[in-house]
């Protein structure tokens, strides 16, 4: 990339990791009185409202959200759907410190699936790189030593659904724009989750809940932007691992705002899981310069 700019993207990035930090604390405090759809049914209207005002602003306008390729955005927005209502179903049940560290396999994912669907050469640095990660996850899980909750399996989940949800965003940004993929996902998602709201009834915001859930809406786009904001600053080869920085910082927030031990077998996991990624960063950006 010409003209990378480190410091832009850094700022960008830790501006990505506060929102989703922030968008963590705010789910905790949400799902104490609504469930993951209705949470997901607020965030999409306000993520909705939001994108539209980007494209009424925006020189194209709205013929921008016209797509011949509508059937790629409901298969994307099906995985991240799923796997956002699983992240946030695991928020309430597992200390954020290991909720973040299942996530990060989200890479690992990507690189053992974009072969199947994609095409791309299952190569020996991905496979290794998979079994670095994995054992990195059985040390922050601890099958055997500790039970395995719900909360831990939604998490991994979760980290699959979000790999499939990538590797369909990279097929969708070679047809349509950004603005277009958030419109589509904000509408689809947001129908979703009026639809699967309704039978229990959707609960009206408080004066006490109010706040979180302008956070929730505005976070789950900001973290999205910033990201994309700072891959526009510098590659990704050198983002990746800023957003590592998010581990220690959800763990800290967990053992201040909610008493949750700092274990140290969640970050002993985490290095062989972010150890994983790099190798097959690294492995990737090189095959790229060739």
């Amino acid at each position: 990339m010409e003209h990378a700019n480190p410091l832009k993207a850094g700022a960008w990035m830790m501006g990505a990791v506060v929102s989703f930090v922030a968008m963590a604390v705010a789910g905790r405090a949400l799902l104490t009185g609504m469930n993951t759809f209705e949470l997901m049914l607020y965030r999409s209207l306000i993520g909705f409202a939001i994108v539209c005002l980007a494209i009424a602003r925006s020189p194209a306008g709205f013929s921008q959200v016209r797509t011949t390729h509508f059937s790629l955005h409901l298969t994307r927005n099906l995985f991240h759907y799923t796997g956002q209502n699983l992240w946030f179903f695991a928020v309430a049940l597992i200390p954020l410190g290991q909720l973040v560290a299942l996530e990060f396999t989200n890479p690992i994912w990507v690189a053992l699936l974009a072969p199947l669907l994609l095409g791309e050469a299952l190569t020996r640095t991905r496979l290794f790189a998979a079994m670095i990660g994995f054992v990195g996850v059985v040390i922050v899980a601890q099958p055997g030593r500790a039970p395995l909750e719900a909360g831990h399996i939604a998490a991994l989940a979760s980290a699959v659904f979000f790999a499939l949800n990538t590797i369909f965003t990279r097929r969708i940004m070679h047809f349509d724009r950004v603005l277009c993929v958030l419109f589509w996902m904000t509408l689809l998602q947001g129908t979703a989750s009026l639809v699967l709201s309704l039978p229990g009834g959707i609960p009206l915001p408080t004066a006490d809940n109010l706040v979180w859930i302008v956070v929730v809406g505005v976070t789950g786009l900001s973290a999205h932007y910033a990201l994309t904001s700072a891959l526009g600053h510098a590659p990704a080869s050198i983002v990746a691992p800023m957003e590592f920085v998010r581990l220690p910082l959800i763990a800290l927030v967990g053992a201040l705002l909610y008493g949750e031990e700092l274990k140290a077998s969640v970050f002993v996991g985490a290095a062989l899981i972010i150890a994983g990624n790099l190798l097959n960063l690294h492995a990737e950006t090189r095959r790229a310069r060739a």
